[in-house]
C-alpha cells in the first residue's frame, strides 16, 4: 500500500462543551455512536484502522467490498462504523462484532452487517489533504459521496452537515433517540491535526442515583479506579449498569479507606456473588473480558451494596450507561432499594431517514 497518508493515523479529536457553540465559521455534524475508523484504500487493498492503531479489517469483512465499490482507487477517509437497526444505532450489538473467532465474525457480518459514515477526507490520489481547510476537504468528500441516492439508508454514505447552529441544536434534541452521541462542531478553516483536540463535541448529560456494589483497582494498584454501579429492575434484581471513574490520585486513595468497611463479608448475600461461576449476557458482568482490550484486567472487588452514588451519565442503551459515568457525590440520605430504572429518562426512538432527508 502506497498512499500520501499512510497508516497508522491518529484521528483528530474534540473537546467537550455543554452547549452548541455559536462562534462564526463553525460547521456542525451529528456525533455518531460507533467505532471511529480511518479507511485506507489503494487499489484492491482496503484497510480499516481504529483510533487506537488497531486494525478493524478482520472484524468487518463486509465493509471491505462495500468501501472498495464506493471509494476511489487511492484515498484515505475518516469516519465511523455503525450498526443501524430499525430502532436506531445499536452500539451494544456493534461491540459483539469484536470477536476472536473468524467463523463467528463471518456469521455476525451476515446477520448484523455494519455501515460506514464518512465525514472527512485525508488523501485523494497522490494528494495529501491534511493541510487543507476542512471546508475544502468536505467539498471534495461531497464530490465523491454526495450523490448517494439512498439518502444515507445504504451502508456507505456521507454524514449530514449544517452551518446553522439552530439546526444543530434541533438535531441534538430530536435525534438522541436514534442513538446519536450528540453534535460535533468543526471550524471550517481547520486543517486535519492528528490526535489533537481541535474540534468541539456537545453530548447529553443526566444524573442518576445508583447502588455502589463493587469497585476496580486503579492500574497503579494504589487506589480505586472505578466504582461498579447497579440499578434495580421491577422484580428487585440488581443489574450492573456501568461504572463511575476519572478520579484524581488523591480521591482514588481516599476511596480505598472509605470503602474498606463495606468490603467486610461483602460476598455474603451479594446479588452478584455468582458471576464468577457462569457467563450471563455479554457486557453485563463486571470482570468479563473486554472485547476491545482482552488483555485488560477487569477483575473487581465486591462491596456490600449499602451506598448510593449520584452519577452523571450521557444516555442509556440496552439497560446500561453508554460510556463511563462520573461521580457527583455520595447520597447517604438515599435507600439503595430506591435506585431503580424508573428514575431514568430514555429518549424516544427517532428515524435516521428523517435526519438524512432534512440534511439533503
Amino acid at each position: 500500500m502506497e498512499l500520501p497518508v499512510m497508516p497508522p493515523v491518529r484521528p483528530m479529536l474534540a473537546k467537550a462543551v455543554h452547549e452548541v457553540p455559536r462562534t462564526e465559521g463553525l460547521w456542525f455534524e451529528p456525533k455518531w455512536d460507533g467505532f471511529r475508523c480511518v479507511v485506507f484504500r489503494d487499489g484492491a487493498e482496503v484497510e480499516l484502522g481504529s483510533r487506537n492503531d488497531r486494525p478493524l479489517t478482520r472484524y468487518f469483512p463486509e465493509l471491505v467490498g462495500l468501501l472498495g465499490d464506493a471509494l476511489p482507487d487511492k484515498c484515505v477517509v475518516d469516519g465511523e462504523i455503525v450498526l443501524v437497526t430499525p430502532r436506531g444505532l445499536d452500539f451494544e450489538s456493534l461491540q459483539l462484532r469484536l470477536h476472536p473467532a473468524a467463523s463467528r465474525v463471518r456469521k455476525l457480518a451476515e446477520e448484523t452487517p455494519a455501515s460506514f459514515i464518512a465525514f472527512d477526507l485525508l488523501a485523494l490520489g497522490d494528494r495529501d489533504l491534511t493541510a487543507e481547510p476542512f471546508s475544502t476537504r468536505r467539498r471534495m468528500l461531497e464530490d465523491l459521496l454526495g450523490d448517494n441516492p439512498s439518502g444515507g439508508l445504504q451502508r456507505v454514505h456521507l454524514t449530514p452537515l449544517t452551518t446553522d447552529p439552530d439546526t444543530a441544536e434541533d438535531w441534538f434534541t430530536r435525534f438522541e433517540g436514534a442513538g446519536f452521541d450528540g453534535v460535533m462542531a468543526k471550524p471550517a478553516d481547520q486543517p486535519y491535526e492528528q490526535d489533537k483536540r481541535v474540534m468541539w463535541k456537545v453530548k447529553h448529560e443526566r444524573t442518576a442515583d445508583c447502588v455502589v456494589a463493587g469497585f476496580r483497582w486503579h492500574k497503579d494498584g494504589q487506589g480505586v479506579g472505578s466504582l461498579l454501579l447497579g440499578l434495580f429492575d421491577d422484580a428487585g434484581a440488581l443489574h450492573h449498569v456501568g461504572v463511575a471513574s476519572s478520579f484524581t490520585a488523591k480521591r482514588r486513595r481516599e476511596l480505598v479507606d472509605e470503602l474498606a468497611p463495606l468490603r467486610e463479608n461483602a460476598l455474603e448475600g451479594h446479588p452478584w456473588r455468582t458471576w464468577a461461576e457462569y457467563e450471563p449476557e455479554p457486557g453485563r458482568r463486571p470482570g468479563a473480558n473486554s472485547r476491545w482490550a482482552p488483555q485488560k484486567d477487569l477483575s473487581w472487588e465486591a462491596v456490600r451494596p449499602e451506598w448510593v452514588a449520584e452519577v452523571r451519565y450521557e444516555h442509556l442503551q440496552g439497560g446500561r450507561f453508554r460510556h463511563g459515568g462520573r461521580l457527583v457525590r455520595f447520597r447517604p440520605d438515599r435507600d439503595p432499594a430506591s435506585c431503580t430504572y424508573a428514575q431514568l429518562e430514555e429518549a424516544p426512538p427517532a428515524e435516521l431517514a428523517t435526519l438524512f432527508g432534512e440534511a439533503r
